[in-house]
């Protein structure tokens, strides 16, 4: 697929999953507004390794938490651009703004998550599609478990931000449709390089772990690649009469049912099936 021609603002792009999603478009020739909030140098990597794929853009400071800053972010993309086709919001708050459980969480904290998602994806969309062209792609990079269920309650506040961004989506989807432009959600399973990276490392380990023993049927965990393939996917032109919907690009995790042991699921690591 090719998105020569293409402009594209990732938020979130100046590492983990935004980064990942950042070089697969741009080596597919699509120029790149790289999104980040505090760390510049990273942004500046992202954006010299879409240059080292043959493309081009340009960094963007905001904080998606701050209305006005959103605003400010797509009026840099209409001066450097001109036009936009791909919106991917991906950015949230850092953990450590809203992670506490559901008796404890303050209300400032709660806000710090739904405005990190919901409310800039309101925003967002609405500003990116004064500058989109008919046949745009939208696209809202979610946790899906978190809005169904209830077991990580430390994750309550963000839970229900990406919920409430979720069904957002659907609502643009259907607005948006008559200029052919799509908007649609990936759910990304555990990935490296991502939210994973900012827990202790004994609870890395022990994610890594339970997913390579089978509780993700391939075995392995994401890569921020996988979700950049996931999205030049659904950017793509035949991808056109796809909108409203939610993908899970996590290795079959999300088939798995909790309520029986592995060995009754017979999804055993690979290793121990070809032993």
């Amino acid at each position: 697929m090719s998105f020569q021609g293409k402009y594209a603002l990732i938020t979130g792009s100046s590492r983990g999953i935004g980064r990942g999603i950042a070089i697969k478009l741009a080596q597919n020739g699509a120029k790149v507004a790289v999104h980040y909030y505090q760390n510049q140098s990273a942004a500046e990597v992202t954006l010299a390794r879409i240059r080292e794929c043959g493309s081009d853009g340009f960094i963007v400071q905001a904080d998606v938490c701050r209305m006005e800053e959103i605003t400010r972010m797509f009026g840099r993309a209409k001066s450097q651009f001109g036009a936009l086709d791909i919106f991917v919001s991906n950015a949230r708050t850092e953990i450590g703004t809203f992670y506490k459980s559901p008796m404890e969480i303050g209300l400032h904290e709660f806000d710090t998550a739904i405005n990190s998602q919901a409310k800039a994806f309101l925003v967002g969309v609405r500003e990116a599609s004064h500058l989109m062209r008919d046949g745009g792609r939208i696209i809202a990079i979610t946790y899906a478990p978190g809005g169904t269920f209830g077991s990580w309650q430390p994750w309550v506040a963000m839970g229900v931000a990406k919920a409430a961004m979720e069904v957002l989506s659907r609502y643009f989807a259907v607005a948006l449709a008559a200029r052919q432009i799509t908007v649609n959600i990936i759910s990304p399973g555990w990935i490296e390089d991502s939210v994973l990276n900012t827990l202790p490392e004994p609870v890395q380990d022990t994610i890594r772990n339970w997913h390579k023993e089978g509780w993700t049927p391939m075995a392995r965990l994401g890569t921020p690649a996988d979700i950049g393939n996931a999205v030049a996917l659904l950017s793509s032109p035949e991808a056109g009469w796809i909108t409203g919907q939610l993908l899970h690009v996590d290795g079959g995790a999300s088939l798995m049912n909790a309520h029986l042991p592995l060995q009754i699921q017979q999804s055993a690591p690979r290793a121990a099936q070809s032993a």
